[in-house]
């Protein structure tokens, strides 16, 4: 039995539960039972029973279990006592421990260690373990890490986002978009060229990412060959949820991935979506052209965001390939088709492409023509050359104006949502997604793979998407709080990385001081203060 802590939205309060797991041998998985046995004190941290049960006698929540000291330390322990105590409200700690018993104390050691020193390489664990108290309490020189990340299985790994996603909300929509990591290696199969996100020019992977919109928690990830663009993905992708057993899923995703097999792919799953779609496409362009006249006015307007908005009912064209006959089958589906203009980035992208007419027009009179613009050239002037006036261009007006027409419009589609602003409002929510690429890249230093062997970049993946899970729960607190105004999320660990334990072979420990500001950041980031 062990406790979660679960804060109210609406009234800011913390409760706790009693958790008890269980076997349900009906539907041949684990499951929790909670019963709410009362709520924090916002002041002192401890426990108010609930009024119609007593649990006066309820111990404190207990200090994570550690190795018991065999000599007299003083180590550095209040961020890694926030990590044990976030590891232990999410499940983290149960998951990894119930899919790797001999090595989720190197895996969370690893993964705090990284979340910790930004942008390190794991040479530089010893140093670090041999200053903080730690899950694991022991050094992991380099070549132990590599032997660890070797053996993390591909099966204990696909048990533990079993284990992981079932504890996602099943309310929530599921942001999806891949990334690509630059590699040096020459010896892993899946490293290819392709379209590199970055501007790297380097042979790559592709990491493809499912996040939690309203819990802002990573769910699942997979590796892809650098070579393949994302809208071949979501085959595969559909594959994936299913593997997790995520009832009622909700996708949303940018344009990268639309087409017309993978909206059918996504009907026939019964799945609910919100894609962005491009303008250029036939049946977005009618909508925008009826809609044209009436959208830039005073009841389409939204002060929030700045922009124009509409939305209207129209039918997909769904069609089914039988497996079995290979009979098509074609029918319609309701769809939503939501559509946005924004004059500032009309007049923007407008500017943009004049200048760009410009560069053309130099080109043409220079006779320094370039071959990837040719059909540019003849797109959008008629060239004319004689001996006495050389070079003469006139604007085909009718073809500018028709690329002009369309910008500052951009559109969403989805099956489930009616309103073109919360439909906005969650696509926008997306944004956490490219972030949270820029953790994995940046602060847990995976902008480049230097790893030699599949077996090494797999179990390190793994690794950083567990610290991943970490720092995005840090990041939603930060932001639900309202710490961003005071601290950056290195300023924040540093406050609660100096508090100090002290341990001694047969003593408890000893916590040292705590000030009234460290006191807060427990609370505000929703774990107990250490005693």
């Amino acid at each position: 039995m062990s406790l979660v802590y679960l804060k109210n939205k609406n009234n800011n309060i913390t409760y706790v539960y009693e958790s008890k797991g269980y076997w349900d041998k009906e539907k041949q998985q684990a499951r929790n039972f909670r019963k709410c046995i009362g709520k924090l004190d916002p002041v002192t941290g401890n426990l108010i029973p609930s009024k119609n049960r007593s649990y006066a006698n309820t111990p404190e929540p207990k200090q994570p279990n550690r190795i018991p000291a065999v000599e007299c330390k003083r180590n550095f322990y209040g961020a890694t006592y926030l990590f044990d105590s976030i590891g232990k409200n999410l499940g983290i700690t149960d998951d990894l421990k119930r899919c790797f018993p001999d090595s989720y104390k190197q895996i969370m050691s690893l993964s705090y260690y990284l979340i910790m020193e930004d942008r390190n390489p794991m040479s530089r664990f010893p140093k670090w373990a041999s200053t903080h108290t730690h899950p694991f309490g022991k050094d992991i020189p380099s070549q132990r890490s590599s032997d660890l990340f070797g053996a993390i299985t591909e099966d204990a790994k696909q048990n533990f986002f079993l284990l992981w996603g079932k504890r996602r909300l099943e309310s929530e929509f599921i942001a999806y978009d891949t990334t690509s990591i630059s590699s040096y290696s020459q010896s892993l199969k899946q490293v290819k060229y392709g379209h590199n996100k970055d501007d790297d020019r380097l042979p790559q992977i592709n990491l493809a990412l499912l996040f939690g919109e309203e819990s802002r928690l990573p769910v699942y990830y997979r590796k892809l060959p650098g070579n393949i663009s994302d809208v071949k993905t979501i085959q595969n992708l559909l594959a994936d949820i299913d593997f997790l057993k995520l009832d009622k899923v909700k996708l949303v995703m940018d344009r990268g991935f639309y087409s017309e097999e993978n909206i059918n792919a996504l009907y026939r799953a019964h799945y609910k979506f919100l894609i962005a779609t491009k303008t250029s496409l036939k049946f977005v362009r009618n909508k925008i052209d009826e809609i044209r006249d009436t959208i830039v006015s005073r009841p389409h307007f939204s002060s929030k965001y700045s922009l124009y908005y509409d939305s209207v009912t129209t039918d997909w064209n769904y069609s089914e390939t039988k497996k079995r006959s290979n009979e098509i089958t074609k029918d319609t589906r309701r769809m939503y088709l939501h559509i946005y203009y924004n004059d500032q980035k009309a007049t923007d992208a407008k500017i943009a492409f004049n200048k760009f007419l410009d560069v053309l027009e130099d080109e043409l009179m220079s006779g320094k023509r370039k071959l990837e613009h040719e059909n540019l050239y003849t797109k959008y002037y008629e060239i004319k050359t004689t001996p006495v006036k050389g070079v003469s261009l006139i604007p085909k007006q009718e073809a500018i104006d028709e690329k002009l027409k369309y910008y500052g419009y951009f559109a969403l589609i989805s099956n489930t949502i009616k309103d073109p602003l919360e439909a906005l409002e969650i696509y926008r929510s997306k944004d956490l997604i490219e972030k949270a690429f820029g953790d994995l890249k940046e602060r847990l230093n995976m902008r480049r793979t230097s790893v030699s062997s599949e077996e090494n970049l797999e179990g390190k993946l793994f690794v950083q998407f567990i610290a991943l899970i970490f720092l995005s729960y840090i990041k939603k607190k930060m932001s639900e709080n309202n710490l961003y105004k005071s601290y950056t999320m290195q300023e924040l660990l540093d406050e609660l990385d100096i508090v100090e334990c002290f341990e001694q072979p047969g003593h408890k420990r000893r916590i040292g001081e705590i000030t009234s500001k460290q006191s807060n950041l427990y609370k505000c980031l929703g774990v107990v203060m250490p005693s």
